[in-house]
């Protein structure tokens, strides 16, 4: 998994920091299907078995510069496993938090569009619009890339693992392919997955994996 090497073929130039993006364990809100925001649920069993079955797999990456983790302690427990198998050092990035849902925390689909139904309809439509009390995924977008503004800098031309949640993922994905809003409600990522993007010091990018699950237990 070195990012060196030739990318000629995209026109891309310089060594790319690498990023594996790993989405934490199961919880049981992702058991239940439950918007899983702010709140700190911890790992499973399965959660514990999902991180473990990641970090050994990591463990084989060389040269892993750090494991940049959200604050949350589903995050912190996988990104613990990782850096325990790695020996990379950790770090907590707070803006590597997931969605802030606000009232809808907690609360499966059909339940928050039955409390809130104009606005779930509105908020499924528009990444500008945010759950009551919660943060839209535009807020969301400004906050990732801004921690990937530092990342790169902070971490040139090295392999960091950022283990992280669903929509920070697809944020730095999204970022890559330089999509549009689509991608957000077209792209599945489970628990526990594997994404790797290549962001070279040109500016340019290579999404090189989206959701490998090949580490999962049995």
């Amino acid at each position: 998994m070195s990012p060196s090497g030739s990318a000629s073929w995209t026109g891309q130039t310089g060594t790319p920091t690498r990023l594996l993006l790993l989405r934490h364990g199961q919880t049981e809100l992702s058991v239940q299907r439950r918007y899983s925001g702010h709140g700190d649920p911890e790992l499973t069993p399965l959660g514990h078995a999902q991180a473990a079955g990641a970090a050994a797999r990591l463990a084989r990456v060389p040269d892993l510069a750090a494991v940049l983790t959200s604050p949350l302690r589903r995050a912190r427990q996988t990104a613990e496993a990782v850096a325990a198998a790695t020996g990379a050092p950790l770090v907590v990035r707070p803006r590597l938090i997931e969605t802030d849902f606000g009232k809808w925390e907690g609360l499966t689909f059909p339940e928050a569009r039955a409390r809130d139904p104009q606005l779930h309809a509105e908020w499924l439509g528009s990444e500008e619009v945010a759950p009551p009390g919660g943060e839209s995924f535009a807020a969301v977008g400004r906050r990732v890339a801004a921690e990937l503004a530092d990342v790169l800098p902070e971490y040139p031309g090295a392999t960091v693992v950022l283990v992280t949640h669903v929509t920070p993922i697809k944020m730095l994905l999204r970022d890559a392919l330089q999509g549009g809003p689509g991608v957000l409600y077209r792209l599945h990522l489970d628990l526990a997955s594997l994404s790797i993007v290549d962001f070279y010091p040109d500016g340019g990018a290579s999404v090189r994996l989206v959701n490998d699950t090949s580490h999962h237990p049995g």
